[in-house]
């Protein structure tokens, strides 16, 4: 079972659902004492535009009663107004600004619409929200916002649920509507325009319970940046009618689809304002539109697995509402609405998940969209238009569709949504109260007590970095004021992963180790100045499920999910977070934090200045910053008047105090100043010429990079690999080429050769009157079709052989190897590997590379089925895999298991031992295989491993990991030497989401140390 013991709660809501859509007929709707959902015959219709809108429907089972009038007003315009036409007409897409001139109009017009302003994108265009409901409820936002302000934060009321009921009697709830957060999703805007008029003017029972019984609030652009490129793309298809039209490259300043993963990290503008608007305005509902599914999928109760962490009673009210959709849709003949599918909803990076993760409820809508305003024939997959279980009465196999077909699904489904909300909102604003109540309770129900960061951290500004995430999310932070012990749980011994090929003898160290495992619980003591994360508190569930453990399993039924199934966040920032499930810590003498900041400055006395190595990511920041200033790295860790400073510590010459002082304290850093310079060896540590590559088939994945450059003020020129050809010496600009992954396992024969050439048209992405928002603060070309070229190649080549260094992550590491940029390293083909979006462990190799500077030897790592690095001593030889068992053990033959055969007839010869190198590493070379080989490696030629990937036992840390043994001790970093140069090749994604910051400093090392990535490395053979 998904749920567990929810499962009875579940299958009541179920039957019940069931009940009632097998008994609706069509006086259903009047015979229960519902409303009926029809018009108001007092009030008149607008013929002109309820004409338009049935034109522009393609078939009367595309619309609903609800929608197929609007409401006449001789003080409200229509949406007409603004767009020439009525929403959804064929070739209008309206620009995120005319949206908002009509709202504004509504709000000018009618008592009954309130516009405000919730903040701007990167790119600096505003977001809106739009509340409509009745003049009354909007005359008193601020009473009814202290109501909700209770029930969100039962503590206010001393969790008394006889105060709450009477709160509930008294409280409108929020119903929050968010549109086009994926911008060629291009629907709601118009939709939801329209929605806003109908709330705002229609005077039929059915709409007027809506409006006075709720507030309906909207987004109605979440994606402001790509809405408007999206807009300019879409105006330049209609004067281009018979080419190609670009395809859109960029959606928001940094990233694209990945826009509605980043409910976890809320690194980006839209999400930190939508999370702002939901958890300021205290609503119950936050229902986001998307529009890749035929004709209205509410993917909410989707598949298992759920998220672990949601409260159960939330996963009945996806069923509870999502079964009434469906049930009124149906009823209403729309053909195509369902809501089971093959979407888990486990990850909870997703916009919607805001509200689940901070008491309410989430929803997610699927219409079927066009990608435009066309009307076009659509033909369907025949396992779209199935007749299956959960879809009785699917969509056709084809059907002209229109964009008002698509606003008809939007609107009548947010409308029975928002009825049936408002029918039973003591019910749901009952609920509303519990989840919270339930989360302030959590320490003594299920665990734990609270989350703790200890405050002799070596990363104090990682620390703040996860702490400033948990302040984002609204979550009340603590800090000890004096020192405190915990009683925490014995660990349990790991069992053998699946498939493990360790040696014996590593067994026998894994018997050691953990043969203390079982021995009980230990007490730990924290320090004064630690951070505590209480538990009972109203938002400790979005806390709860960032700094756990996720674990999915292999066996689930579920084979194909979604998006990341482990993202454990203390892990991936590399920061010690410690779950206590002894309820004592709460109280520990603390106070509470409104605002956690890292202290950073300078101490001692002395005119050189030292910074201890931990792998803090704002080391480069600083380097940057103060770029007149002299800093070297130290190759070996040293110790000056008891303090121990790390290999890789920075000593900074040639600075003022005081601009030393503001930079570290700007960085989070502490600096120490020593009388005398350390008797080390050291290497200079410069500001790098930066150059970071993209290409024209995607910027996904390469977005959350610059995002990362960007936060740390990292300077760098954005060039396309179409730029990169055309450079005739890189070097004499560039020091470091990054080129991060290009995202869904580009081929190297995409990057190389781009878009199709022999047909089509070019593809411009720049700015014209035609199309004056599509490069914003981004890149352009006269053509996206070209890709690197083999020109580009060879400039690449050459950039490497003379002193450069490029750094390649995921597919482009399988580019740089496919072009022959990787002497010594091939990559294995995976035979059942299935890692998806998992935290796994990682060990250092070797310490003295620059790269692994302030690393210690174990490292979480991101890695989404990475490539699985191989190594040899030999140019051109792949290194040969064993598969299957090997034999541990010695031939067949005479004696005992430890005994020497013989060969009858001679004497015995005793053979010579053979090597046994770890996977990790590059094989020996043979007697025999040097003999006048001029393919031999010379060790000072081989690659370099810098991070392996743990062993198979040690492997997963969260998240689904099968056929580990695949890529268990293989390498995850390696540093291969190239003529002059380096290619710095990573299986695993370092910089990913904003929630791999652990991992930022393995690419800054190799930025600041770009010229001395030799330092440390030991060329001898064994």
């Amino acid at each position: 079972m998904i749920h567990g013991g929810r499962t009875l709660v579940r299958v009541v809501w179920v039957l019940a659902a069931m009940l009632c859509l097998a008994g609706m007929g069509g006086a259903a709707w009047a015979g229960d004492g519902e409303t009926v959902p029809a018009r108001d015959p007092k009030q008149a219709v607008d013929e002109a535009y309820t004409a338009k809108m049935k034109k522009y429907t393609t078939a009367p089972y595309f619309t609903s009663p609800l929608v197929d009038y609007l409401p006449a007003s001789k003080n409200v315009p229509t949406p007409e107004v603004v767009l020439g036409d009525v929403a959804g007409a064929p070739g209008i897409l309206p620009y995120a600004e005319d949206v908002y001139k009509y709202m504004r109009l509504l709000e000018k017009a009618s008592p009954r619409v309130k516009v405000y302003s919730i903040g701007t994108t990167e790119e600096g265009r505003e977001m809106i929200a739009v509340a409509v409901s009745s003049e009354d409820n909007l005359k008193h936002l601020e009473e009814n916002r202290a109501r909700l302000a209770k029930l969100a934060d039962p503590r206010t009321i001393q969790l008394n649920d006889a105060e709450a009921d009477k709160i509930v009697a008294q409280a409108t709830p929020i119903y929050y509507i968010t549109g086009t957060i994926h911008s060629p999703e291009t629907g709601a805007p118009t939709a939801l325009m329209e929605l806003a008029y109908r709330l705002a003017v229609d005077e039929s029972p059915y709409i007027r319970e809506i409006r006075e019984g709720t507030i309906t609030l909207i987004t109605p652009v979440v994606e402001v940046d790509g809405r408007d490129r999206m807009v300019d793309i879409y105006r330049w298809h209609l004067a281009h009618p018979k080419d190609f039209y670009p395809p859109l490259i960029y959606w928001g300043k940094y990233v694209a689809h990945d826009n509605n993963r980043d409910a976890m990290g809320v690194t980006l503008k839209l999400t930190e304002n939508v999370l702002k608007t939901y958890t300021g305005w205290k609503a119950q509902v936050l229902h986001d539109l998307h529009e890749s599914v035929p004709y209205l999928y509410d993917n909410t109760v989707g598949d298992g697995p759920y998220n672990a962490w949601i409260d159960p009673i939330l996963a009945d009210e996806w069923e509870m509402i999502g079964a009434r959709n469906v049930a009124d849709m149906t009823e209403f003949g729309m053909p195509g609405v369902f809501t089971h599918g093959d979407f888990d909803t486990w990850s909870p990076g997703y916009l919607m998940f805001i509200a689940a993760m901070h008491n309410g409820i989430s929803r997610l809508y699927e219409t079927f969209g066009n990608g435009g305003a066309d009307t076009k024939e659509r033909t369907l997959e025949p396992e779209e238009y199935a007749r299956t279980w959960f879809k009785q009465n699917p969509p056709l196999p084809k059907a002209l569709w229109s964009q008002r077909n698509n606003n008809n699904y939007e609107e009548t489904g947010l409308l029975t949504s928002l009825h049936y909300f408002n029918e039973n909102k003591r019910m749901f604003l009952k609920n509303f109260y519990l989840k919270a109540k339930r989360s302030v309770e959590k320490p003594n129900a299920e665990g734990p007590a609270a989350y703790v960061l200890s405050a002799d951290d070596p990363r104090p500004e990682l620390q703040w970095e996860l702490l400033r995430v948990l302040e984002k999310q609204q979550v009340e932070i603590s800090r000890a004021t004096a020192s405190f012990s915990v009683t925490l749980p014995a660990k349990k011994a790991k069992k053998p992963a699946k498939g493990d090929a360790s040696k014996d003898k590593d067994k026998d160290k894994d018997k050691d180790k953990d043969k203390d495992a079982d021995n009980g619980p230990t007490t730990r003591e924290f320090p004064a100045g630690s951070y505590i994360v209480r538990m009972d508190q109203p938002y400790s569930r979005i806390a709860d499920a960032l700094l756990d453990y996720q674990y999915w399993s292999p066996d689930d039924p579920q084979k194909t999910p979604y998006d990341d199934t482990g993202w454990t966040f203390g892990e991936l920032f590399g920061v010690q977070v410690t779950r206590v499930t002894d309820v004592k810590v709460l109280s520990a003498a603390m106070e509470r934090v409104k605002d956690v900041r890292t202290p950073g400055g300078v101490k001692g006395d002395g005119s050189v200045f030292a910074i201890n190595n931990t792998a803090e990511p704002t080391l480069a920041t600083l380097r940057y910053k103060l770029k007149d200033a002299s800093m070297e790295a130290a190759e070996e860790p040293f110790e000056v008047s008891g303090t121990k400073f790390n290999r890789g510590s920075i000593l900074v010459r040639g600075v003022g105090r005081s601009d030393l002082e503001k930079a570290a304290g700007d960085a989070g850093l502490q600096v120490v100043a020593l009388g005398a310079t350390p008797g080390v060896k050291t290497h200079p540590v410069r500001a790098a010429r930066v150059a970071f590559v993209h290409t024209w088939l995607s910027t996904q994945t390469e977005g959350w990079w610059r995002l990362a450059l960007d936060d740390l003020k990292i300077p760098y020129d954005y060039i396309s690999t179409q730029a990169v050809a055309k450079i005739d010496d890189l070097n004499s600009k560039y020091d470091v080429i990054l080129f991060p992954p290009v995202g869904f396992n580009a081929p190297s024969s995409a990057i190389i050769n781009g878009l199709p050439m022999a047909w089509g048209n070019p593809l411009p992405w720049k700015n014209t009157p035609e199309t004056p928002n599509l490069v914003g603060k981004n890149d352009s070309t006269d053509d996206m079709r070209p890709g690197l070229g083999w020109e580009g190649v060879a400039r690449l080549q050459a950039f490497v052989a003379k002193g450069g260094v490029l750094l390649t992550a995921t597919d482009t590491s399988n580019f740089a190897l496919s072009i022959g940029m990787g002497t010594g390293v091939s990559i294995s083909p995976s035979q059942k590997m299935n890692i998806v979006g998992s935290v796994l462990g990682a060990r250092l190799v070797d310490t003295a590379s620059p790269i692994a500077y302030g690393y210690a030897e174990k490292v979480s790592v991101y890695c989404d089925n990475g490539p699985i690095f191989s190594l040899s001593s030999i140019a051109g030889e792949r290194r040969r895999r064993k598969l299957g068992n090997q034999s541990k053990s010695r031939p067949t033959g005479r004696g005992t298991m430890d005994d020497p055969d013989f060969a009858v007839g001679r004497a015995g010869v005793e053979a010579p031992e053979e090597p046994s190198p770890e996977l990790w590493e590059s094989p020996e070379v043979t007697d025999e295989q040097k003999m006048n080989n001029p393919r031999v490696i010379p060790p000072a030629d081989r690659p370099r491993v810098i991070l392996r990937y743990a062993d198979n036992k040690e492997l997963l840390i969260s998240g689904l990991l099968e056929g580990g043994d695949e890529i268990a001790q293989h390498p995850a970093v390696v540093d291969v030497p190239s003529g002059n140069g380096h290619v710095v090749l990573f299986s695993i994604n370092p910089v990913y989401r904003g929630e791999t910051r652990g991992t930022y400093s393995l690419v800054l090392n190799t930025i600041l140390n770009f010229d001395s990535l030799n330092a440390g490395r030991k060329n001898e053979e064994k």
